[in-house]
């Protein structure tokens, strides 16, 4: 199902939300969200911990059945039509269980399968992706013998391979060596230099700072603030916009016994 056709005369977003929110028990987790991610952007989302980014993510990537609101991605409804959907999204998702019993070049092998690549195209661009994430050496071992860091590049290279129009990533740089992440930058800008969007999760306001365009500030389960990221910080850092929304900073130096006399 496609969005209203109100908006047949502007390109359709790479991901917009309405009305989202999600219970769980008597916890609010999201709490009617709305969030507009441009087609062609690089988005930050960002919060404190437990303030529902990754409960959002998981709805609006189908991984996650929201109690209100609806989820388009390019026009298609991720609820409705979640088989098109999904085709459209490469999912970084936190806590998701990988077959880690394959070795890393099977592992993006049966994703590029599951995602109905044609046969011929699938071993050029594992040996591509391997080749990317600098994981040469470990491709023929399992992937339950990799670092946190080789696993989370693995991962990314799982959501790559069917050539993705939206990359939802959650903490893509967790674990991740200073020069691996630079080379994962290199990458996702390139992406969205040819029209792909990411969305990324992550709590360092440095990275969502230089390498974003868009940002939103999430807290107990609401959008605080969205807009370009130049919006959101206004005329100072994003950490310290940032801080201002959500509050609960701490100026004591500390107790007096923790102090070097």
């Amino acid at each position: 199902m496609s969005e209203d056709a109100t908006n047949h005369d502007r390109p359709a977003p790479a991901l917009r939300i309405e009305g989202l929110s999600k219970r769980f028990g008597a916890k609010v987790a999201v709490d009617g969200i709305d969030l507009e991610v441009p087609a062609g952007s690089f988005y930050g989302l960002v919060g404190p911990n437990g303030a529902g980014k990754t409960t959002t993510l998981s709805m609006a990537t189908g991984l996650l059945r929201p109690d209100t609101g609806r989820i388009w991605v390019h026009g298609v409804d991720v609820w409705a039509d979640p088989t098109t959907a999904k085709r459209m999204i490469g999912n970084l998702a936190d806590g998701v269980r990988l077959f880690d019993r394959l070795t890393g070049e099977q592992l993006i092998t049966y994703t590029a399968m599951m995602f109905g690549l044609p046969r011929a195209e699938i071993a050029p661009r594992v040996a591509d992706l391997i080749a990317m994430m600098d994981l040469r050496e470990a491709a023929g071992t399992i992937v339950a013998d990799y670092s946190a860091g080789m696993t989370k590049k693995i991962a990314l290279a799982c959501a790559l391979v069917h050539a993705p129009r939206l990359l939802v990533l959650d903490e893509p740089f967790e674990s991740v060596d200073p020069v691996s992440a630079a080379n994962i930058e290199d990458i996702l800008r390139g992406y969205t230099a040819s029209g792909g969007s990411v969305i990324v999760s992550s709590h360092s306001m440095d990275l969502v700072q230089r390498m974003c365009d868009h940002v939103a500030v999430i807290a107990g389960g609401r959008v605080l603030a969205a807009g370009t990221t130049d919006q959101v910080r206004g005329d100072s850092s994003l950490q310290d916009r940032f801080i201002s929304l959500v509050g609960g900073r701490h100026t004591t130096q500390g107790p007096e016994w923790l102090r070097q006399s």
